[in-house]
């Protein structure tokens, strides 16, 4: 048992003089947690992403793509949280790519579900949407009515 738990160890290192600031339990926790912001960097080596196409030649161009994509990962994250916590809340799922109900999709696998959702724009003031099934309209009413707005049936 001595063995287990001298190996078990974990440092914790922070600039934070103040220890009641910071706990050791949160300072593990939030630690532990950029796992997910890492997770999020995967979509980098897909190969749908064709990340080999870009070229830039200026620090000031790779640098502005780097915030770019930083914060579009940020709004991917944010995303993701958002729907997995309305689900939670209702006790409500989202068809996973089998076809089964899931309550913790990923935003990757939303956004290809609302894929093949169209406009159609018959006039000026009338347009429909296509394709808008069950679980694409469950999904908007639990995050609200902003969202709700964007796949609404009026121009």
């Amino acid at each position: 048992m001595r063995r287990l738990e001298r190996k078990s160890c974990f440092i914790l290192a922070t600039n934070q003089l103040d220890g009641g600031l910071f706990p050791g339990a949160e300072l593990i926790a939030a630690y532990k947690d950029q796992q997910k912001v890492e997770r999020g960097f995967r979509f980098l080596k897909d190969p749908l992403f064709m990340a080999s196409t870009l070229f830039l030649k200026s620090p000031k161009r790779i640098m502005a793509l780097m915030m770019v994509m930083t914060l579009c990962l940020l709004v991917y994250a944010a995303l993701e949280h958002r729907i997995r916590a309305a689900l939670k809340a209702h006790n409500r799922t989202f068809p996973n790519q089998a076809g089964k109900p899931a309550s913790n999709p990923s935003v990757r696998w939303v956004f290809q579900a609302f894929a093949g959702i169209h406009v159609l724009a018959l006039d000026e003031t009338q347009a429909l949407v296509l394709n808008l099934g069950g679980h694409h309209r469950t999904l908007l009413s639990l995050l609200g009515n902003r969202y709700e707005a964007i796949y609404s049936e009026s121009g």
